[in-house]
């Protein structure tokens, strides 16, 4: 059975259209995280009188957006770079600071491993343990630290949706010194965590010089066709990434929709608002009437663990059929061939998929 994941993402609706002989407006997508109040009506407003903006190249320095950053942050514009996603600013990390061992914590985002393999790193690992949401142990960690040259972490990790907590990150950052390793937190996620809980070292990253932390921006202001992310970092960091980023990265309309999302706070705490009280609903009902195990999740997306005889693939595929994309998490290292993410979306979407859950999980039954 070809999977739905041909390019390892979700969100492929090309791939399913063909696999299920529907049209790619006609699908529900739960197989790709995005905001679901979708883009804010001022960005969308602004883009739709803005094109003329195409016609001219953009400002290779992202000078606008890096003093709007650097405002909203509260830190110095030479601490932070703009890139085309957070997957530019993780290729800027690995190509600006050539390590030759990359580690990661398995089960986490693959572009970890790939991006590193592609630009000629060698990839170890340790893996997580599941009864502590698949963190490592920290000893296991630490010797990871030893071992790498640079070691990526997600908070929230993608698939889990797990948080670090502010010890954890601050021990590894601790370690950084200790081992000469560079430590890369992905954060791409953070804006959907409840606000109290968004721990982060970006205030103290001056007693920390080999801490680079990654942020995305087309999750949360739901603008991924457009690539927007940025890392933040001390200059000596940022200026080895810079030196390897290829001018006009970043388009003319993604730099002017940067400056309006980082004004948008009460769209910000709607959208917070929101995922948490659908999340909790989609938990409620997975682990209640499914009586499946489902991670406890802080971000727009819940790791779940469908029963035997009903495969990550096999859910996918009745699914897919009933017009529903989730994502299989089967080929993650460390996970199981019955681990699937789906997004967190709004409550009509949410119901459609409780629906079609509940049809599936009726079916599986029926046939045992």
């Amino acid at each position: 059975m070809n999977v739905l994941e041909a390019y390892g993402h979700g969100g492929d609706l090309l791939t399913a259209a063909d696999r299920f002989g529907m049209e790619p407006g006609q699908f529900l997508d739960f197989s790709a995280n995005i905001n679901p109040l979708g883009m804010p009506d001022s960005v969308r407003e602004m883009l739709l009188a803005s094109l003329s903006a195409v016609l001219r190249y953009p400002d290779p320095g992202h000078r606008q957006f890096r003093r709007a950053l650097a405002q909203r942050l509260q830190l110095p514009k030479e601490w932070l770079l703009p890139a085309n996603g957070a997957a530019e600013a993780m290729a800027l990390a690995i190509l600006g600071l050539q390590p030759q061992t990359v580690g990661v914590i398995y089960p986490c985002f693959s572009e970890y491993a790939e991006l590193s393999e592609q630009f000629g790193a060698t990839v170890i690992g340790c893996y997580g343990k599941e009864e502590n949401g698949y963190k490592a142990d920290s000893a296991e960690l630490y010797r990871l630290f030893e071992q790498a040259d640079l070691v990526f972490v997600g908070s929230p990790n993608n698939p889990t949706g797990i948080l670090y907590e502010p010890q954890e990150l601050l021990q590894m950052a601790d370690w950084t010194a200790q081992t000469d390793t560079w430590l890369v937190v992905d954060e791409a996620f953070l804006d959907f965590v409840e606000e109290s809980r968004q721990f982060t070292l970006a205030s103290r990253l001056e007693r920390f010089p080999r801490v680079i932390l990654l942020r995305s921006m087309t999750k949360m202001y739901a603008i991924p066709g457009l690539r927007l992310g940025y890392a933040i970092a001390q200059p000596d960091a940022i200026a080895k990434m810079r030196a390897k980023q290829v001018s006009w990265s970043v388009n003319a309309l993604a730099l002017l929709a940067g400056e309006l999302c980082l004004q948008e706070h009460e769209y910000e705490r709607r959208t917070r608002s929101l995922v948490a009280r659908e999340r909790a609903g989609l938990v409620a009902f997975i682990r209640g009437e499914l009586g499946w195990k489902v991670w406890p999740g802080e971000a727009n997306f819940l790791l779940l663990r469908s029963p035997e005889g009903l495969p990550a693939a096999q859910l996918q595929e009745r699914l897919g059929k009933k017009g529903v994309l989730i994502r299989s998490c089967a080929m993650y290292p460390g996970l199981t061939a019955h681990d699937v993410r789906i997004a967190v979306r709004g409550p009509e979407d949410n119901a459609r998929l409780i629906a079609a859950l509940r049809e599936v999980h009726s079916e599986g039954s029926g046939e045992r």
